[in-house]
């Protein structure tokens, strides 16, 4: 099922509720969602050098955002990543901002993505210098999702790490042995202590209840390509495919997902406007 009637249908009540705190990256991927391949986005004329049969095809919106564009631009970038995979093995290494934090991370998208990917590049960059163990400079890839397989609020920061890096002190590369990159709790614990501090210095308040242990997974990635694939799949999409949304009824809009664990096709069915909220708030990925 497409998307744009759902757009159609749910955005003026959803810009009645939520309007005054979208993002204009987020309207923008609005307002392209709603004319992609319409005469909106622009048309092409087509005419067959054989018969001459001839009409006009409206062109898509090239949003990085819509589910109907950018299968080219996701290979292009996933070859380019390819092409700089190095000769070590790789990590993919997620943090997770806890459920208390999620409410000031929606009221605050700008400022609390932000933090969340420099305390995380800090985290790992400085892990990667301790003397005690590599005393290297790590590169990485990073990409922010905001959303779950369920389409949950769930944000969360994906890096790939290769298991190698420049010592600057004796001007070598460094590489890796073994499988084993950072122990997952010492990074939380560091990385929370640093987001907190930034928090405050931001002027923002701390939720309460904010637990004492984060969860940061850390895990073997082989070469480094399945990583990048599963990176890929999210980069220049929003967070739905079109062919998982079922049916749109009664206000409701019913979508099928993969579960991660148990790998199951499961049903979920959401208000109109909630499904819409999620759409528009995932269209905001960042990566450096």
């Amino acid at each position: 099922m497409e998307l744009e009637p759902i757009i159609n249908q749910y955005k003026s009540s959803f810009l009645a509720q939520y309007g005054t705190g979208l993002l204009p990256n987020q309207l923008q991927a609005i307002h392209a969602l709603q004319r992609c391949r319409t005469p909106d986005s622009g048309e092409m004329y087509l005419q067959c050098t054989h018969c001459n049969e001839a009409h006009w095809h409206p062109m898509s919106c090239g949003h990085r955002s819509c589910p109907k564009c950018q299968n080219h631009e996701a290979s292009q970038w996933l070859e380019r990543q390819q092409a700089k995979l190095l000769p070590v093995e790789y990590f993919l290494v997620t943090f997770t901002l806890p459920y208390q934090l999620r409410v000031l991370a929606w009221q605050h998208q700008k400022v609390i993505y932000s933090l969340f990917f420099a305390c995380v590049s800090s985290t790992l960059k400085d892990f990667g210098l301790n003397p005690d163990k590599l005393r290297i400079h790590l590169g990485m890839t990073a990409v922010l999702h905001t959303h779950n397989r369920k389409l949950d609020y769930h944000p969360h920061i994906h890096l790939v790490v290769p298991g190698g890096g420049v010592d600057k002190r004796k001007k070598q590369w460094k590489k890796l042995k073994g499988k084993y990159l950072f122990n997952e709790f010492a990074l939380a614990k560091v990385f929370r202590a640093r987001f907190l501090e930034a928090i405050i210095q931001k002027g923002l308040a701390i939720p309460s209840k904010t637990p004492d242990k984060w969860i940061v997974n850390c895990i073997h990635a082989g070469k480094g390509l399945p990583a990048l694939k599963y990176l890929s799949r999210y980069l220049y999409r929003g967070v739905i495919s079109e062919k998982n949304i079922i049916a749109n009824n009664n206000g409701l809009v019913t979508f099928k997902y993969t579960e991660s664990k148990t790998k199951k096709t499961q049903l979920r069915t959401l208000k109109g406007e909630d499904f819409f909220t999620t759409c528009v708030s995932a269209c905001f990925t960042k990566r450096f």
